[in-house]
């Protein structure tokens, strides 16, 4: 079957600029364009916007979306198998949010008690869920699965205090790092100071503490640009002056 732009857009509920503008960055192609000049989608476009919605759920970005469905050994039914898969994680954070919801209402109706960990074991499991979508295979691939379970074990024991403790730290961790990438001097005393509360803001999740791996990690966030993004987000090259600190800290 046939589509117009129109009628793509009402069956798939995007806008007809979506798909003009999915067309004009090339991620999305009409078959062809008929005589009067309106774009014609076919099966293969269908199949192809349901792929680029599943990925924008997920929150890849367009360009990332655009380079997976070009690859040359792209696999469609293997692809919906993680959509799948990712779809059933995002179901379970929610159910798990939700029954902390429905235990928090029980709680202040009196009809159970409730501790204060309980009260965050939701969030606390969506905080672990969001890590393993952005960053798992990377950090499971350089520490092994067996470290990253029991730091995900560690933060789900956390009290409330422990875990703004360390929310707070990552704040100061931020506002001091800009302050001493000013003064141009990885190994200054502001900028071993950063790399001091780095070393105890990674103590906080890891169950054990090596300067290798801390060496290690802060050359993941120079290698890999969604880490770079995270720190260069306000001052363009605090990722590499974070971790040029941190190579001096670990290495003495």
């Amino acid at each position: 079957m046939e589509y117009t732009v129109q009628k793509l857009g009402q069956l798939a509920g995007v806008s007809t600029r979506t798909l003009r503008y999915y067309d004009e960055i090339g991620i999305l192609k009409p078959a062809r364009i008929n005589t009067s000049g309106y774009r014609i989608y076919g099966q293969t476009e269908v199949d192809r916007l349901q792929q680029i919605m599943f990925y924008r759920e997920m929150n890849v970005s367009l360009e990332k979306i655009k380079a997976i469905l070009e690859q040359p050994d792209f696999d469609e039914a293997e692809a919906l198998r993680k959509h799948r898969v990712e779809l059933l994680d995002k179901r379970k954070q929610l159910d798990d949010l939700i029954r902390n919801v429905e235990k928090s209402i029980a709680h202040s109706e009196r009809r159970m008690t409730m501790t204060d960990q309980e009260k965050f074991e939701g969030f606390k499991q969506k905080m672990i869920d969001d890590n393993e979508e952005k960053y798992g295979a990377e950090i499971r691939g350089k520490y092994g699965d067996e470290k990253i379970d029991r730091s995900n074990a560690k933060l789900k024991g956390m009290s409330e205090a422990e875990l703004e403790r360390i929310d707070e730290l990552a704040g100061t961790i931020l506002a001091d790092l800009q302050v001493a990438f000013e003064t141009g001097d990885p190994a200054g005393e502001k900028a071993q100071a950063v790399a001091a509360m780095h070393k105890e803001w990674l103590s906080a999740y890891w169950d054990t503490y090596s300067k290798e791996a801390h060496a290690g990690l802060a050359q993941m966030y120079v290698d890999d640009e969604r880490f770079t993004a995270y720190y260069d987000k306000n001052q363009p090259g605090l990722a590499a002056f974070l971790r040029d600190a941190i190579v001096i800290f670990t290495s003495k």
